[in-house]
């Protein structure tokens, strides 16, 4: 909770501009990195420099001489602070004392210093050396009575080079136990997807932008999780692009956005309108929209209208016909019904959408977090394949990804279903034989911890155990562990809640220099628009003790390898030679990896779709049904609620930058519930009024959080949001997509009741 007492002033400036600019200024200044921050960020992003470690939206290719956002400059001026946690700061605190500090207060304190191992008998961390560290999980891991023990947490922050070994070492060791930050927000896009088109990944470069001629935008917060993007949007809607946006929450950035780079916005306080057709949807309408609008597509076609992409469709998909005499069985009044939006809405979305030759469709997590969140996205790609949007400029799919090199870390290995073709490349190059059993995604890591046949969690980067669902199951699994190592910049809750022996283990930041023994290194990062770009850091680490996560995950590998004869010590030295091992495990999209990446724009890879081909079991583009309109289980209670957790402006993932929410005119606090005015007045609450959400799920379990404050806000009737992590607490551990693994944080079945 912070100091000041909650203040609520809707936001009716455009999103963007003078108000992106001051909240930039501000964040260097509280981190005190005013002049070394700003140096940094002429860097970010640029030919020569290094990758935002935050969003992974793709860069401009050197067309903007400032290549950053305003939630990129606080990712930096978080990184860089000047601010440090050392061994002093330890000795000061108990970790019981800790506990009880904020998430905001843990991240405010600055970078870790140096390697640190818990001390059970002060309830402290206490300095321990490299040499120590690595000793000390080698011993756990060989004590282990099997490899699958082990839980291997991968976060976004992670460059390709680091992933890549530490997918090697794992599967040495014996285990596809990766659990990913991927687990919990875009596992249905690599799950998904591939049975419909061939790859878990998004089809559209950033040059399709510039051809699009209709841009959908569903269950996705620009302004906040991919501002960047705005840019894309902004140039579009000067063109003329119609774009519609389909959320329950009205975001400012999708209603009107001031580009902070246009001289003459800035100037004139203008701003351009963005969305053309906003879709008020119902939490889990979208799959109703979709169907809705390939309804009007089939009914005129039925009416002896030519609206299909029929040469296309004959050359390139299979099972089209199942899914139109679906859609046809469908009535009107449940479509309706289903998205909470009027039937003429469904049919002007659909207008759009056909009259477009070339059509992008962006989707983030609100399409993904919900139990069918994996078939929802091939509803997506049915749609698309209707009119041949793919393979054509200016068309495809494009999921919005969240944290930088999340989807390179998939590319390079960290996937605990691989395929048998992976893993027979992986013992050709390598000389071992690596595990063919699928291993453990998130949920099934904590449910392994709570059942005890999980005994080590290695987190590379993320604050795994405040991610994830059902937060107090999740601190109990975590507390059985016998140890826990949290590899990381700055401290977290994750930190807090270990096991019984625990280690934090300091690592180099993306923005900062990387220097070994064969002169400079730099590192690979991948954007959700596949593109490959080199990563080199201009800062000088924050303190001498800091190491580089591929040097930490060599070390780890030769402490509980001892007898492997892959060469560890060699690639701490000398990436390219990690780049080489790439190209060998992935010949097909990285052959001459370590020539292509000397290109300092970098490299797109090869995604299939793009040229009509279809890596699927037939060879062909699938549509693939989902019978009825429901993405989540329905719930028979009269007061049920969907809530769907949200981050505020002023965060990236789990880390809290302020109390702040400013497009949603929130200030000081966060522990509030976005309701409905008449869903408030339907249960008699007061608007501010304090209540408690407690969850409905017949598993016996009581999930409740308390000292909620209402605030009425333009949600549809039943549909309630609030903050991540918060309302964690709330998710069952249970309630996620069977497909993919992914929590459903975007549809949650809850009452209000009161505090």
């Amino acid at each position: 909770m912070a100091d000041e007492t909650l203040r609520y002033k809707p936001y009716d400036h455009p999103a963007g501009g003078w108000g992106a600019a001051a909240a930039t200024a501000k964040v260097l200044l509280e981190q005190s990195v005013v002049t070394k921050g700003s140096r940094a960020l002429l860097s970010m992003n640029q030919p020569g420099g290094f990758k935002c470690p935050s969003c992974a939206f793709p860069d401009s290719g050197c067309k903007k001489t400032l290549e950053f956002c305003e939630n990129g400059a606080k990712a930096l001026a978080h990184e860089a602070t000047r601010f440090r946690v050392t061994r002093d700061f330890f000795a000061r605190h108990t970790v019981g004392a800790l506990m009880e500090k904020s998430d905001y207060w843990l991240e405010m304190q600055g970078r870790l210093t140096e390697p640190m191992r818990y001390d059970s008998a002060s309830d402290k961390y206490v300095p321990c050396s490299w040499d120590d560290a690595f000793a000390l999980i080698g011993q756990h891991l060989s004590a282990l009575d099997s490899p699958h023990e082990a839980e291997f947490y991968t976060s976004g922050r992670t460059p390709n080079e680091a992933a890549f070994l530490y997918s090697i070492m794992v599967r040495q060791f014996g285990t596809n136990n990766f659990p990913d930050c991927s687990n919990m927000c875009h596992e249905p896009t690599s799950r998904g997807l591939p049975p419909a088109i061939g790859v878990g990944k998004g089809t559209v470069v950033l040059e399709d932008f510039e051809h699009a001629e209709a841009i959908f935008v569903i269950g996705q917060n620009t302004g906040t999780n991919s501002p960047r993007m705005m840019t894309n949007l902004v140039e579009a809607r000067k063109r003329g692009v119609p774009i519609v946006a389909v959320n329950p929450m009205p975001e400012r950035a999708l209603i009107k956005f001031t580009e902070p780079q246009d001289i003459v916005q800035m100037a004139t306080f203008g701003s351009t309108p963005i969305a053309s057709e906003f879709v008020h949807i119902r939490i889990g309408g979208d799959l109703a929209l979709i169907k809705g609008m390939m309804k009007v597509m089939f009914e005129r076609e039925a009416k002896g209208e030519t609206i299909l992409d029929h040469a296309f469709l004959a050359e390139h998909t299979a099972g089209m016909e199942a899914v139109r005499d679906e859609v046809m069985t469908l009535d009107w009044a449940d479509l309706v019904a289903h998205s909470g939006i009027e039937e003429a809405q469904i049919r002007r979305c659909a207008e759009i959408y056909i009259r477009s030759r070339a059509s992008i469709i962006c989707y983030g997590m609100g399409l993904t977090q919900h139990q069918r969140g994996s078939q929802l996205l091939q509803q997506v790609a049915n749609l698309l394949l209707l009119k041949g949007n793919f393979g054509k400029p200016g068309a495809g799919i494009s999921p919005i990804r969240g944290h930088s090199n999340v989807q390179g870390d998939r590319t390079v290995g960290i996937d605990e279903k691989p395929s048998q073709h992976y893993l027979d490349r992986v013992r050709d190059v390598f000389g071992f034989e690596p595990p063919r059993a699928h291993g453990h995604h998130t949920v099934e890591s904590v449910e392994a911890m709570l059942d005890g046949t999980a005994k080590v969690f290695i987190g590379m980067g993320g604050n795994f155990v405040r991610a994830v669902p059902d937060t107090d199951i999740a601190y109990a699994a975590m507390r059985k562990l016998a140890l826990t190592v949290g590899i990381a910049t700055k401290l977290n809750r994750g930190h807090l809640v270990h096991g019984r022996d625990a280690l934090i283990l300091p690592v180099v930041a993306r923005s900062e220099r990387i220097e070994t023994s064969a002169g400079e290194q730099f590192v690979t990062i991948e954007d959700s628009m596949s593109n490959v770009t080199p990563s080199r850091g201009v800062l000088p680490p924050a303190s001498e003790h800091l190491k580089p996560e591929v040097e930490i995950v060599c070390r780890m590998a030769m402490a509980a390898l001892p007898e492997s004869r892959i060469p560890w010590e060699s690639y701490i030295h000398d990436y390219d030679l990690i780049r080489d091992k790439i190209a060998e495990v992935y010949p097909d999209i990285y052959e001459g990896f370590a020539d292509r990446i000397k290109d300092p724009k970098g490299f797109h890879l090869d995604i299939a779709p793009r040229r009509r081909v279809w890596p699927t079991p037939n060879g062909k583009a699938n549509f693939l049904l989902l019978p009825g309109l429901d993405v989540n289980t329905p719930v028979d209670d009269p007061a049920m609620l969907r809530l769907a957790t949200v981050r505020s402006h002023d965060q990236f993932n789990t880390t809290i930058y302020s109390y702040n929410d400013r497009y949603r005119g929130v200030y000081n606090d966060r522990m509030v519930l976005f309701m409905n005015r008449e869903d408030r007045i339907a249960r008699g609450l007061e608007e501010r009024s304090k209540v408690a959400l407690e969850t409905i799920s017949g598993d016996g379990v009581q999930r409740r959080v308390d000292a909620l404050t209402i605030i009425d806000y333009p949600m549809p009737r039943g549909a309630i949001a609030g903050y991540y992590p918060e309302l964690n607490p709330l998710l069952p551990l249970d309630y996620y997509d069977r497909v993919s693994g992914t929590p459903a944080a975007k549809s949650i079945p809850v009452r209000v009741v009161a505090a």
